[in-house]
């Protein structure tokens, strides 16, 4: 990047709470089957539901290019921003300043995090919050735009700064 720096000191805040869900290994239960408990073999086209605060969990702890802290922390990122309805998924952030130059970079941030997590059936789009920012419809064309993802993520100097994003900001993915 040019090393201009677009919002030099952004309000921080507290981070939210988890989700309260717990897996089987946090309430005790055994990861594998059990021989007791057999189930009925489900349906083959039933697909297990995914809910707003599961996006959340995997987007919250991505890292600002700019700043030490997550998109969580800066308020880029909320569960009440992100839309779940049959395999779509709509997320949207709001940058921390109107001329935020990294706006491009947060939203690739989010579409790979979400590429890499979820079954391939979710259509994912990533859009800047309406009135957030200054150049809103050309980063929601680029962001949503198969080819010029493609095209990014074939720019090593870029996916270097992308994974660097997507390792947990500060620390805080262990809370």
């Amino acid at each position: 990047m040019n090393g201009e720096i677009f919002n030099a000191n952004p309000t921080v805040y507290a981070l939210s709470k988890r989700s309260t869900r717990k897996s089987k290994f946090e309430v005790g239960q055994s990861l594998w089957i059990d021989e007791q408990y057999q189930p009925e073999l489900s349906n083959e086209s039933e697909v297990e539901p995914i809910d707003e605060d599961e996006i959340f969990d995997l987007i919250r702890s991505i890292a600002d290019p700019e700043h030490p802290n997550s998109l969580e922390e800066l308020r880029v990122v909320s569960a009440e921003q992100i839309e779940i309805g049959h395999n779509h998924i709509m997320v949207e952030f709001t940058p921390t300043v109107p001329h935020c130059g990294m706006s491009t970079l947060i939203g690739l941030s989010i579409r790979v995090r979400l590429m890499r997590s979820l079954p391939q059936r979710f259509k994912v789009d990533i859009r800047v919050k309406p009135g957030s920012h200054q150049s809103e419809l050309a980063v929601n064309k680029q962001l949503n735009d198969k080819e010029r993802v493609a095209a990014a993520l074939e720019n090593p100097a870029l996916v270097e700064t992308l994974e660097k994003c997507l390792e947990p900001a500060g620390g805080h993915d262990a809370l």
